[in-house]
């Protein structure tokens, strides 16, 4: 049926749809989430022998978040006819609107912020906490090869990625930006690649990232603008620890992996379980570069993701997501509903319901990492096993 029939016939659904894309297509989280200052708040905890709590400045909010969560309550849901899609966009609204709380209250007093993220992205489980304890009895790999070499500029992994994304038939434009705790992340609302600038990378690194980023998070941003709707490109609720659990898939699919990016993931939940027990900064840092061992800048970046904005829970997410999606793999269950955008595996049903109503289509990209499997690490398969 053409686009233009299906807009009429679900006219309600997508005027709601627009209204709310409207309200929330500027807003993305990691854009406030990063500290603006990071260079000069490192200098000054190594220099204070790391008994200092940085003290990191962000982005100010320039919207009016309470007209936001108004005009998020004022849409008439019972308007959409069919139940399944009028539950999914009750469920957009409460999410968004918890998204709006945790941009408001970045760096505010009393913990709000903490709060908030805990409700939009949970605390890590019991189960979580013991997976990240398992995968850190194994030993990390030879960094000395050379494709681990750190010796790659800003500059040269901006040409690799120019060359590399030749590989796919859509284009997304390349930056750089100092205000990043990550080496490099995906802007959504601007269709982008963002390196980190004064950034060494690796080889290693790099494959890393273009099976992460380009692979799995720019495929999905393409493929939602492929979609009659805006709810695949601004996110379906719980879609971030199916987004990156995807991408590290792609990681491993890629034959990328290694027990060392396992075992990043897993001082992220051990740092994030440390800041739901109450640690600060600096506690937080000791726990993972003095108990676990970890060098000071590896140990200061997994911190800074953490309690960045007063306490960011997200990062515990991906080793949950991994496992997530590699036990679908496992299981030969399809993965083509939650390409087709911003989605999650929990509304893998609803997506196909879409797509059988016509308001969602066939993804146009693919991940070119999961056309086959290329792991021949046998500790990554077996830690991927026996992960509960």
């Amino acid at each position: 049926m053409p686009q233009f029939n299906i807009q009429q016939e679900y006219k309600s659904l997508f005027e709601i749809d627009a209204n709310i894309h409207r309200f929330v297509r500027n807003l993305e989280l990691l854009a406030f989430i990063n500290p603006l200052n990071i260079a000069q708040e490192r200098k000054q905890f190594f220099r204070e022998k790391f008994n200092y709590e940085p003290q990191f400045k962000y982005r100010k909010v320039k919207f009016n978040p309470y007209k936001l969560h108004r005009l998020f309550y004022s849409q008439r849901l019972e308007r959409i006819e069919d139940e399944t899609i009028k539950s999914l966009y009750k469920d957009i609204i409460y999410t968004y609107s918890g998204l709006v709380q945790c941009i408001e209250t970045i760096a505010e007093p009393n913990s709000k912020f903490y709060f908030n993220s805990l409700r939009f992205f949970g605390t890590p489980t019991e189960k979580m906490v013991e997976n990240a304890r398992f995968i850190l009895h194994f030993d990390e790999d030879d960094l000395d090869n050379e494709k681990f070499e750190p010796r790659l500029t800003t500059a040269e992994a901006e040409a690799f990625f120019k060359n590399y994304r030749r590989q796919y038939n859509f284009d997304f434009a390349i930056k750089t930006s100092s205000a990043m705790s990550a080496s490099a992340m995906v802007s959504n609302n601007d269709r982008s690649l963002i390196l980190k600038k004064n950034h060494k990378f690796s080889q290693h690194d790099l494959n890393v990232l273009a099976h992460h980023e380009i692979g799995v998070h720019l495929v999905t941003t393409f493929n939602a603008v492929e979609q009659p709707l805006h709810i695949f490109s601004n996110g379906f609720p719980n879609n971030v620890e199916t987004q990156e659990g995807l991408a590290v898939m792609s990681e491993y699919m890629s034959g990328s992996l290694t027990m060392t990016r396992l075992k990043e993931l897993a001082y992220r939940v051990i740092a994030t379980d440390s800041l739901i027990k109450g640690y600060s900064f600096a506690d937080t840092f000791d726990l993972i570069h003095n108990q676990y061992k970890m060098d000071q800048n590896r140990a200061f970046n997994i911190t800074l993701r953490i309690h960045r904005g007063g306490g960011f829970t997200k990062d515990a997410l991906y080793l949950s997501g991994l496992k997530k999606v590699y036990d679908n793999y496992q299981n030969n269950q399809s993965l083509d509903e939650i390409f087709l955008g911003k989605c999650s595996l929990e509304y893998r049903e609803v997506v196909s319901h879409m797509k059988k109503l016509g308001i969602a289509q066939p993804a146009k990209h693919r991940s070119l990492s999961f056309d086959h499997c290329l792991n021949k690490d046998s500790r990554v398969e077996f830690v991927l096993n026996h992960l509960k």
